[in-house]
């Protein structure tokens, strides 16, 4: 049996640089009406870096919305004009100053289907080339190297906790045990 759901008006409460926030008024299937938030995203992408020796590459790097570091996968937003790949290997040069020699995609995500859109395209990035850090002015970011086995137990045991890294980290693993 199909639901109907229907939007009666889209209203901007707030503009952002990432984001835009709107109330939507929404008609339920029994007739009432609701207001819910909506996030507009402008979606990001991002890689699972892996170098020759096995070892991947993360980035430690401070979240506000969490109000602490976190150990994550290269990742960022999209550029006006940019398809998800190109996105996802800039980031991955900006944030680390590795180049990959080679990618592949290996998922998309929707990361909070409850009230946002976001997407990330993750990609895996290999035969890496070294180079320089390109950071944006507001960003310092640290690099650390792990072993996807150190990685996978740090979310475990809840030391990593950000939902494209785990995506990205399972789908890496299953992707070398299939």
């Amino acid at each position: 049996m199909a639901k109907e759901y229907k939007r009666l008006n889209r209203e901007l409460v707030k503009k952002g640089a990432i984001i835009d926030y709107y109330h939507d008024t929404m008609q339920v299937p029994n007739g009432n009406t609701a207001v819910w938030d909506f996030i507009d995203h402008k979606g990001a992408a991002a890689c699972v870096a892996v170098k020759e020796n096995g070892k991947l590459v993360m980035v430690r790097q401070y979240r506000n919305a969490l109000e602490r570091e976190t150990l994550e996968i290269p990742a960022g937003g999209i550029n006006p004009g940019e398809d998800m790949r190109s996105a996802a290997l800039r980031e991955l040069e900006e944030e680390t100053g590795y180049r990959a020699g080679k990618s592949e995609f290996l998922l998309s995500i929707r990361t909070t289907v409850a009230f946002c859109n976001e997407r990330i395209d993750i990609y895996l990035a290999e035969n890496l080339i070294a180079g320089k850090q390109e950071l944006d002015e507001d960003e310092y970011v640290d690099i650390a190297e792990y072993s996807l086995d150190e990685l996978l137990s740090m979310i475990d045991n809840g030391q990593i906790q950000d939902s494209k890294t785990i995506c990205a980290l399972l789908a890496y693993y299953r992707k070398l045990h299939s």
